[in-house]
C-alpha cells in the first residue's frame, strides 16, 4: 500500500488559501456514496493485462469502508470499465496504446470475461450498485450513468477508491467535483504504479478539487455524523 504524507509546504499553502486543511469537516452519511473504481481481475490478478500489484492491498480498506457506508445508510457503487471492442474507445485503443497493449486491454475487459469481473475478495452485497463505463471517468455522463443514478438517490458526497489513482480514480474524482459532488479521495484505498504518481494526484486534488482522507478518518466521520443525524431525527419525533 502506498505511503502518503502531505508535504508541509503544501499544507501551509492550503491553510493560507482556505483557512483549514480539509474542505469538508462533516459529511451526511445518507447522502454519501462509496465509489469503487475498476477493482477488477484485469487490474488485480497476478499477470493480468493491467496488473497493479498495490491494488490487492486495498481490499481490506475498501471492504471496511463499504461496511461503514452501508451501516450509516449510504450507497456503495462498484464501477467496472467495459471494452468489448477497440472501436468502443478508438482514440485510446488505436493511438494512445500500441496494438498489442490495446488487444490485451480489450480482451481483459470484455463483458463476461474473467478479467472483467470484480476481484473475488471484495465484499459485494445486495443493494450495492454495479455500473459500467467505457472511459477513464465514471462521472463523464457520456461514458457512464453513475452521475444521474446518484442524483436520483440524493447523493451529494462521493468517496473515491480503487485503481489507478492517477488515471481512472483521478479522472472520476475531478469530474465528480466539476459536477458539484463533494468529492473525497481516500489516500489508503487508491493504488497505482508508484508512490510518486499516487502522491502527485492526491496533492493536486486536495489543493484544487476536493478532499483527501484516510480510511480511518472516513469511518470515524461516518459514525460521528450518523450519530448526530440519529439524535436529530429522534429529537424531531418528540411531541
Amino acid at each position: 500500500m502506498h505511503k502518503f504524507t502531505l508535504p508541509e509546504h503544501i499544507a501551509s499553502r492550503i491553510m493560507e488559501r482556505r483557512g483549514r486543511l480539509h474542505p469538508y469537516e462533516a459529511i451526511d452519511p445518507k447522502k454519501t456514496a462509496l465509489v469503487v473504481i475498476d477493482m477488477q481481475n484485469a487490474f488485480l490478478a497476478p499477470g493480468a493485462a493491467v496488473e497493479i500489484p498495490a491494488a490487492r492491498d486495498l481490499v481490506p480498506n475498501i471492504n471496511r469502508l463499504a461496511k461503514a457506508v452501508r451501516a450509516a445508510g449510504g450507497q456503495v457503487v462498484w464501477v467496472k470499465v467495459t471494452l468489448n471492442r477497440a472501436s468502443d474507445w478508438p482514440n485510446f485503443c488505436n493511438f494512445v496504446l500500441g496494438p498489442s497493449a490495446a488487444r490485451a486491454l480489450v480482451e481483459g475487459l470484455t463483458d463476461g470475461s474473467d478479467g472483467h469481473r470484480i476481484w473475488p475478495g471484495l465484499d459485494v452485497r445486495d443493494g450495492d450498485l454495479m455500473v459500467s463505463k467505457n472511459r477513464f471517468s465514471a462521472f463523464l455522463p457520456a461514458a457512464c450513468e453513475l452521475p444521474a443514478m446518484l442524483r436520483a438517490r440524493s447523493v451529494d458526497t462521493v468517496l473515491i477508491t480503487g485503481t489507478l489513482t492517477n488515471v481512472c480514480c483521478e479522472s472520476s474524482a475531478r469530474d465528480a467535483a466539476m459536477l458539484d459532488f463533494k468529492t473525497i479521495m481516500i489516500s489508503d484505498a487508491n493504488a497505482t504504479r508508484s508512490d510518486e504518481e499516487h502522491a502527485a494526484t492526491l496533492v493536486s486534488f486536495l489543493q484544487s478539487f476536493g478532499d483527501v482522507r484516510t480510511t480511518g478518518e472516513i469511518v470515524d466521520m461516518l459514525r460521528h455524523d450518523a450519530g448526530i443525524a440519529g439524535r436529530i431525527a429522534e429529537s424531531a419525533a418528540l411531541p
